[in-house]
């Protein structure tokens, strides 16, 4: 019950301090300037928020070769060699090579290339030489003839059955629609395919070429090697594990200077009573709150902490990982009432809201204004001071010292 109490108590000096200047209400005009000031501080903050979390290599980015390294492996078609290598090869005129592009995409960001994918990059370029691009040509022209081969072939069966019965009917051949005659057709398919066979003997020529060269040996051996791979996929599953929770730190950390900014500026306004002021930078410190608390809670759905609960219910459960949901459900309420208990203790302590009351002509308890002659307040009731238990004249309740003898006040009293 007094939990509550002081929990309203709590969310309407929020409200007070949100829509106030001096006690008084903020006009509509005001009121809306403040409200577009708010909005625009929210948008530029998550924007920041966004542009420092990317400010970090992702596992993408800092190990590039695991991906197509991992394809590669997990490829078991006799020709995946050819295919992988052929995947290396760019047709188009680069600005850069693989290794210069990569250095590139590092420049600025927070974290480490591994070494491994430059030496992958290495291999890359290396593959990428105009000897291979003009084979990788030659064979897609080749290709392409095939492919009209085999439309020329699929359109002559087609149009088989009517060229023969055109050839029945007596109809002469220059009026026939159709493509071949059907004394031809036979000839004309047999040549296509004996074409067809000879321009694949050439691509694979081309292909065994391209196999051949040292640098693709190099590269396929690189790939071919076991311990280097397992040491990729030990840095990336650790870049994996590491990577949320070291962006969710960054976002932190752009927001509490600016909280404290914030927080330092209202108690100024607040103890010089510069009403406006203070109800600029009190917006201000709730905005850059609204980010750290939605950090918090994603800082416990993802990053170190989840995969080590996650890890630890697998551990003990086996495949039971929705255990990780009730564990949050019974940890996030008990975290919260600590929270609540500190924040009752620190921010909402009697003696420091008396103090700042009581020079204020405020009741003590509520908040509201008082008369000089009030002993209790008109709107909650409550009796603003105690007999002294040194000289037992009235002094004020909730403050440690009597205003008259200046004895210490136990708490409790």
């Amino acid at each position: 019950m007094r939990i509550g109490r002081k929990l309203r108590q709590a969310w309407g000096a929020f409200w007070r301090r949100s829509r106030l200047v001096n006690g008084e209400p903020l006009n509509w005009v005001s009121l809306t300037v403040i409200i577009l000031v708010d909005i625009f501080i929210l948008i530029n903050v998550f924007s920041g928020l966004s542009e420092i979390s990317h400010w970090p290599l992702s596992p993408s980015q800092a190990q590039p070769c695991y991906e197509p390294w991992q394809s590669y492996r997990q490829d078991r078609g006799s020709d995946r060699a050819i295919r992988f290598l052929k995947q290396q090869i760019i047709l188009e005129p680069l600005p850069q090579g693989h290794l210069e592009q990569l250095e590139e995409s590092a420049k600025g960001k927070l974290g480490t290339l591994s070494s491994i994918c430059l030496t992958y990059a290495k291999y890359q370029d290396a593959v990428n030489h105009p000897p291979n691009q003009a084979r990788l040509r030659q064979q897609q022209k080749k290709q392409a003839q095939i492919q009209t081969l085999e439309a020329s072939n699929a359109r002559i069966r087609q149009e088989y059955g009517s060229t023969l019965l055109e050839q029945l009917a007596g109809q002469p051949p220059e009026q026939s629609i159709n493509l071949v005659e059907a004394a031809k057709a036979k000839v004309t398919l047999e040549a296509n395919n004996r074409q067809i066979a000879a321009l694949k003997n050439e691509i694979a020529a081309l292909e065994q070429a391209i196999l051949q060269e040292p640098s693709s040996q190099a590269f396929l051996n690189f790939l071919e090697d076991t311990t280097q791979f397992a040491q990729l996929e030990s840095e990336y599953r650790r870049s994996q594990f590491w990577y949320p929770s070291l962006q969710l730190l960054l976002q932190v950390l752009f927001l509490l200077p600016l909280i404290s900014i914030a927080l330092w500026v209202y108690r100024f306004g607040d103890r010089h009573h510069y009403g406006l002021l203070a109800l600029m930078s009190w917006h201000l410190l709730v905005i850059f709150s609204i980010p750290l608390v939605l950090k918090i809670f994603e800082l416990l759905q993802v990053g170190a902490l989840f995969e080590w609960l996650s890890s630890w219910i697998l551990a003990l459960f086996g495949g039971l990982l929705f255990l990780v949901s009730y564990l949050y459900i019974l940890l996030i309420p008990a975290v919260g009432f600590g929270v609540i208990k500190v924040a009752q203790a620190v921010f909402l302590n009697p003696q420091r809201q008396a103090a700042g009351r009581i020079q204020k002509q405020r009741c003590v308890r509520c908040g509201k204004r008082l008369r000089d002659l009030d002993q209790h307040c008109p709107h909650c009731g409550y009796l603003q001071w105690m007999p002294c238990p040194s000289c037992g004249r009235p002094t004020y309740r909730h403050l440690p010292y009597c205003r008259h003898c200046g004895a210490l006040i136990p708490p409790n009293s």
